[in-house]
């Protein structure tokens, strides 16, 4: 009885829940007293931006907590050994630190894990808040007109769709699935890679969101760009999530050291790799779909795959931010696409050459993640051209259709 009875306990959950509002309490109040006497699309801006910082912030703890293995600080979810916090479980983490020592489990870990925990129940929070406050104003600007001049915030036609913020909230509550099965499949690579994946999905839904509500409030269109412009801006940022998904495979399979040279590897421009089983998707940790251990060749193509990629990623940034630099609109997205390249070439570089050093390793997973916002803002903030040859067509078409009315009005 009392082992179908734990089965159901929701005292973890619950206090995980409380934690969460309480963190995001502080946020919501200081948006919604540094915007006291703006309208509805300011206040809606200003916590659009601070969320998307927060998760920033989020993601940056989440490689953290990774990196320093203590994604299984508690192995259990959504509390720690049936408890709200690592404090209720000493026992447990005692006994579990005793039986292995050099094993995952040790207090200080277990802190990382649950803090990351709280934190991201916070997001989840500023989300659910985002979304129920913008289907209110909706609702309330479909009961009440809204002048067609412009007004000083823009609030009458600020809030976008408000099925962006419903779908962001759907995401992060599949966010949150991923990050309960990271700890519950004990670190399985293809769902810590998902999870990783997932924050920066999010990190773009919140920008798509953050910008829109700007240009909204501000009343303009965004600024438009030639159609090679504007398909190389969509290429580079498919490039970009394919490597985000590339490095987030090395890092869960631990694969940053199987090469610790720079350009060769292992002595060779071409050291030996097994891709079959480095790519093997749906496996455990360290070993095949057949249980037997992994190959370190199948690690090397992993990181291999991973450094080839970067030469493709940092020549397609380098120029698409030496295009856009020329956009006046667009050159502080240009600025920060150039700098982050740098960034991303230096702390990888020091992850192969320095042993994979912390600090680098997390500013790494940050810089991708800044890399993904930066070009989710340059596409939300453009468009593709409209060709003259079309426009001119466009024209006469609304002209004859003009002329043909007046021809019956006059009959």
């Amino acid at each position: 009885m009392d082992t179908t009875s734990s089965l159901y306990d929701l005292t973890p959950i619950a206090w995980l829940m409380a934690a969460g509002v309480l963190i995001a309490l502080g946020p919501l109040l200081w948006v919604w007293r540094r915007n006291a006497g703006a309208g509805p699309a300011r206040r809606l801006h200003a916590l659009t931006v601070l969320t998307l910082f927060l998760t920033f912030d989020l993601t940056l703890f989440g490689a953290f907590t990774r990196l320093t293995d203590s994604g299984l600080g508690c192995p259990d979810w959504p509390g720690c050994y049936g408890n709200a916090s690592p404090h209720g479980a000493r026992h447990e983490i005692a006994m579990a630190q005793s039986a292995q020592p050099t094993g995952p489990v040790t207090h200080g870990k277990a802190w990382v894990e649950m803090v990351h925990r709280y934190l991201a129940t916070g997001v989840g929070v500023l989300i659910l808040t985002l979304a129920g406050a913008t289907w209110i104003v909706r609702r309330r600007q479909r009961r009440v007109p809204q002048p067609s001049s412009s007004s000083k915030d823009g609030d009458h036609h600020a809030t976008l769709s408000a099925w962006w913020p419903a779908f962001t909230l759907v995401w992060v509550c599949l966010q949150g699935a991923f990050g309960a099965l990271t700890v519950t499949w004990k670190l399985f690579p293809a769902i810590v890679t998902l999870h990783l994946l997932g924050a920066v999905v999010l990190l773009a839904l919140l920008c798509i969101q953050a910008v829109h509500y700007r240009q909204a409030a501000a009343q303009r269109l965004p600024t438009a760009l030639s159609p090679a412009l504007r398909n190389g801006l969509i290429a580079t940022t498919v490039l970009l999530v394919l490597q985000i998904a590339l490095g987030g495979w090395v890092s869960t399979n631990y694969a940053v050291l199987a090469c610790t040279q720079f350009p060769t590897c292992q002595d060779s421009w071409w050291p030996p790799m097994n891709f079959a089983q480095g790519f093997e998707i749906w496996r455990h940790l360290g070993v095949t779909g057949e249980g037997q251990p992994l190959d370190f060749s199948a690690l090397t193509a992993i990181h291999y795959a991973h450094r080839l990629m970067a030469y493709a990623v940092f020549a397609a940034l380098g120029v698409l931010a030496w295009r856009l630099r020329r956009i006046d609109t667009l050159k502080p997205q240009a600025r920060w696409l150039a700098g982050l390249a740098l960034l991303q070439l230096a702390t990888g570089l020091g992850n192969v050459l320095l042993g994979w050093p912390l600090a680098a390793a997390v500013l790494h997973t940050g810089g991708a993640a800044a890399l993904a916002v930066v070009l989710t803002w340059a596409l939300c903030e453009s468009r593709r051209a409209v060709p003259e040859a079309r426009l001119a067509r466009a024209s006469d078409n609304a002209t004859g259709h003009d002329n043909n009315n007046q021809r019956k009005a006059a009959a």
